[in-house]
Parts: structure tokens; sequence; C-alpha cells
């Protein structure tokens, strides 16, 4: 098992980044949020990786960010999903917004997501919905809160909101519909309208 490759990044194109190390080419597939994070051709990179071998060939899949990594894992255990499908998945969200999505069970979210219908969208919140709270590491198990810490804006919100006295069920499918790029006093903010509005 290949558990990450590191060295100069000498090719990319969209879902493929070639890295050099010590001088052999790894022909690693990825996603657009990775093809994103690893900078330009000549840049020294470091990809964690997951080899699938199959039948008709092996492939390396390369991800900028453990929790990347892990949400490709899970998501290639659903019935169904194949890697294609969930690098599908993790090109259009983030693992942060993946794992609020799959634990407020917003299936229909996932159906935005390019060669993801709505029989999958399901199938992936029914089989992953109670790892993600439970103990997968994207979250972290005492709260629900993904695995950075506190340090994006969804991650602070949720934590806010959530010693506010507000419990997690039900607020997530709130925060899950919010813009990612908002900060966490906006997301508090409108949480929190919300919230009072469906207690009027």
């Amino acid at each position: 098992m290949i558990y990450s490759v590191a060295g100069k990044l000498i090719h990319k194109e969209p879902a493929l980044a070639v890295v050099e190390c010590a001088g052999v080419g790894y022909a690693c597939r990825v996603t657009q949020t990775t093809l994103g994070a690893i900078g330009q051709i000549g840049d020294e990179v470091r990809l964690f990786t997951h080899m699938s071998v199959r039948e008709d060939g092996v492939e390396l899949f390369g991800f900028a960010t453990l929790d990347e990594l892990n949400c490709f894992r899970m998501l290639i255990t659903v019935p169904g999903i194949g890697p294609k499908a969930a690098l599908s998945v993790l090109s259009d969200l983030t693992p942060n917004r993946f794992a609020l999505l799959v634990a407020s069970g917003d299936a229909s979210a996932l159906t935005k997501v390019k060669g993801i219908g709505k029989k999958s969208a399901e199938r992936i919140v029914v089989d992953l919905k109670d790892k993600l709270l439970k103990s997968d590491p994207v979250l972290d198990s005492s709260a629900g809160l993904p695995a950075s810490g506190g340090t994006d804006g969804l991650s602070e919100a949720l934590a806010a909101l959530l010693v506010l006295g507000y419990r997690q069920e039900e607020v997530m499918p709130v925060l899950a519909g919010l813009e990612e790029q908002l900060s966490p006093e906006e997301m508090i903010r409108l949480t929190l309208k919300e919230m009072g509005r469906r207690s009027e």
C-alpha cells in the first residue's frame, strides 16, 4: 500500500496529477479541489493516496488532505459508488460540507453532483450517516465537529450553536444549506433566524 507520494509536480490536467518521485512519475487521479490546492507544475507536492486494484488495472488516487482521502474511502464502501463517482462528489463538496450534508440527511443536495442520482444519494446518506456522527475521522465523535478543530466557519458556527443549547440534529440541516464562504457570525445569524421562524 502506498501511503503518500511526495516530489515534483510534472503534469496536471482535469482529474489527473503526475508527481515525480526518485525519477518515477506517479499518475494520480485527483479531485478538482486537490488539483487547485497542489500548486503549479514544478512545485514540490505531497499527495495522500489510495490504490485501487482491479482485474482491468491498477489506479492511484491522490488527495491534498487526509480528510479528503478519508471521505473518498468512505464513499467507495457504499454499494454502487465507485472511485469515479467518489471523485465527482469530492470535486463538488469539501470534506466538511460533505460531512454536514450526510449527517443532516440532506440527500437532495447530493443529487446536484454529476453522476449521483436520487437512489445513490439516498444510499450514501443511509450507509454513512451513523459512521460520520459516531466514529469517522472526518467528524469529531464528541460533538460532530469537522476534524479541523474548529478552524473553518462551519465548525465555529456549529460549536457556537451547540453552546447556545441547540441540538446538533436541529441545526445541521440549516448549516448544510448555507454558503460555505459565509463568516461564522453570518452563519450563526442566519441559522438563529431560521430556527426562530420554525418555532413560530
